[in-house]
């Protein structure tokens, strides 16, 4: 049974580009393409398929990814999300996950990653790409991560303040510690999820059930 794909970009070349690879790869099939987020809606809502997966775009005109997200998350909260952009920063990346999304890839990934990815999405509805320069080879291999991991309360209750737009050291001064502390917790989350940066942590933090965003 082919997985289900939807595409939502607005630069023609790419999206074009981008379903005719993934048709020439088995087990995928692509039942819808839009140029943004209301002209999904409309395709959807006149009949289209609904996809099991659909790879959407940050930055598009008329309705843009952030918005497209939430939308398909309140409406068709059984179709997973992949962000799918040229922007690699934090902020964009914890806004496509907060609106409802369970990956983000850069438009550049290989196209190797990209079947792997939305693999892991269908049959696990998470992948964590760490964009920040994780060692993927390593967290791929590394399949424990479904075990459950000892954490404190305070790494608990700092791993949810890092869901948030706030600073480490606004983070810091919230929960009444010093810098020190935090970069601490910081450190020792990062070895127990084996990840390099704040927006794997938080992933794998959502990924583990042990905090909400």
């Amino acid at each position: 049974m082919n997985i289900k794909i939807g595409l939502v970009d607005d630069h023609q070349l790419f999206l074009k580009s981008l379903s005719s690879l993934l048709s020439s790869i088995p087990g995928f099939a692509i039942v819808v393409e839009a140029n943004h987020g209301k002209d999904l809606q409309e395709k959807i809502e006149k009949g289209a398929p609904l996809p099991d997966i659909i790879l959407l775009d940050v930055e598009m005109p008329v309705m843009n990814g952030v918005d497209t997200a939430r939308w398909l998350h309140a409406h068709h909260p059984s179709v997973r999300l992949v962000a799918l952009s040229m922007k690699d920063n934090e902020q964009t990346v914890m806004d496509m996950i907060k609106a409802g999304c369970c990956s983000y890839l850069l438009k550049d990934t290989h196209p190797d990653e990209l079947e792997r990815a939305l693999h892991e999405v269908y049959y696990k509805n998470y992948y964590n790409s760490d964009i920040n320069k994780v060692n993927l080879a390593g967290l791929l291999m590394n399949n424990q991560l479904a075990v459950s991991l000892t954490i404190s309360e305070n790494e608990r209750a700092f791993l949810q303040h890092a869901t948030s737009d706030l600073t480490y050291k606004q983070i810091a001064t919230l929960m009444q510690l010093s810098e020190r502390t935090i970069d601490g917790y910081r450190e020792s989350l990062f070895s127990k999820f084996k990840v390099q940066s704040r927006t794997g942590m938080v992933l794998e933090g959502i990924r583990r059930g042990l905090v909400r965003v």
